[in-house]
């Protein structure tokens, strides 16, 4: 794995438009998962964590939900995705405002703040402006980002006396919890828009299709309202901690108050994470795929009836592990290390959760109908 492929957010027929994210959460044919876009600029009306610089408020405090939303409000920030397109007038390049989101800020240092967001609120942006509570702007550096799991780290430089928001944990959340959530719906002139609601479940995952490939996000589900430009913001428990960051909702006319957030936890890993090399480490095979169920009716024909599940090699990085290892476009493999692999979403999610770079696997595919075993060691994902 390793290749990037772009294409919208998808969930299986059910659009996606806004961010990305286990039991399994069902959902009816008809129903239809909406990420929540970034705002038009037409609008107008791992094991490791990160330490926030604030002390987090007790779980036994008594804070009304004025109390919370006002001290939280302060670390939420707009965050402004600007490209560079060619002028309708003359030739030349113009930046132009392709979208808004939030974002949360959970480091203030001397000279500097720093800022959690989903990636795709900033996902091909020439440069990324943030909005403060108080109206000033600041350009921001991309620290890192990563489309699989939607979470993208910003770095402000300056002095900003801004209370950043502590985490919470969200492996201690229960359904029925009251939360609220803090965000910029419709863009920057609703900027830090409260709503009120319940964490709805916990443990939920959602398969969805990134920039990146297919992944399958956990996510906490909640019944606060979230809407366009709430992407990135900020799930909020009774204590006034970060629990989440609001990235998907149910559209469908027959749903209401179906919306999702990466948990924090999660959270906290990648942005420790992203902070030390810009990137999400993962180990790396070297192959694009596409699942045996995706082939031509004609080459699925061909294939012996044992490979009914699997994924075709579509390709090889000719510097990988796999072309070290012999491995070849049409190969398809259906086991690594004994599990069963489905579809890329199978090897996808087995190498970046159960390997490590350096790790040696067990492949077994099939080339030409003959049932094969290769060992391969496993390099470091390098993203470009």
């Amino acid at each position: 794995m390793g290749e990037k492929k772009t294409s919208l957010l998808k969930i299986s027929g059910i659009a996606l438009s806004s961010g990305i994210l286990g039991a399994a959460l069902t959902l009816g044919a008809a129903s239809q998962m909406e990420e929540l876009p970034n705002a038009s600029d037409t609008v107008s009306a791992s094991q490791n964590t990160v330490e926030a610089e604030t002390e987090p408020l007790s779980s036994t405090s008594a804070l009304s939900t004025a109390d919370i939303a006002e001290q939280a409000s302060e670390a939420i920030v707009g965050v402004v995705n600007l490209t560079n397109q060619q002028s309708p007038f003359t030739s030349a390049e113009e930046m132009t405002e392709a979208g808004t989101g939030s974002g949360v800020i959970y480091k203030v240092e001397e000279n500097a703040a720093y800022i959690v967001t989903n990636n795709h609120v900033i996902e091909g942006a020439s440069e990324v402006d943030i909005s403060l509570f108080d109206g000033e702007t600041a350009s921001a550096e991309v620290i890192g980002a990563d489309a699989l799991t939607d979470i993208a780290v910003l770095k402000i430089e300056g002095s900003y006396d801004v209370e950043p928001l502590a985490f919470g944990d969200s492996d201690s959340i229960r359904a029925g919890e009251e939360v609220l959530a803090i965000g910029n719906p419709l863009g920057l002139d609703l900027s830090r828009t409260v709503t009120q609601g319940i964490v709805s479940a916990v443990d939920r995952t959602i398969s969805v299709t990134t920039s990146a490939g297919e992944w399958d996000l956990d996510v906490i589900q909640t019944d606060a309202a979230i809407s366009p430009g709430n992407s990135g913001g900020a799930l909020i428990n009774g204590a006034g901690e970060l629990i989440g960051i609001n990235s998907l909702k149910m559209a469908d006319e027959d749903a209401e108050g179906l919306g999702f957030a990466i948990p924090s936890n999660d959270v906290e890993t990648l942005i420790a994470d992203m902070s030390d090399d810009g990137q999400v480490d993962r180990s790396y095979l070297g192959v694009g795929v596409v699942g045996v169920n995706e082939a031509p009716a004609q080459y699925r024909m061909s294939l012996p009836e044992e490979t009914e599940e699997g994924v075709i090699v579509a390709s090889v990085d000719e510097t990988s592990a796999a072309a070290g290892a012999g491995l070849q476009v049409e190969d398809v493999i259906t086991s690594i290390d004994g599990v069963t692999i489905s579809d890329s979403t199978d090897l996808r999610k087995y190498l970046y959760t159960e390997t490590n770079a350096g790790d040696t696997v067990t492949v077994e595919f099939y080339r030409s109908g003959n049932a094969q075993t290769v060992k391969v060691t496993l390099t470091e994902q390098v993203n470009e």
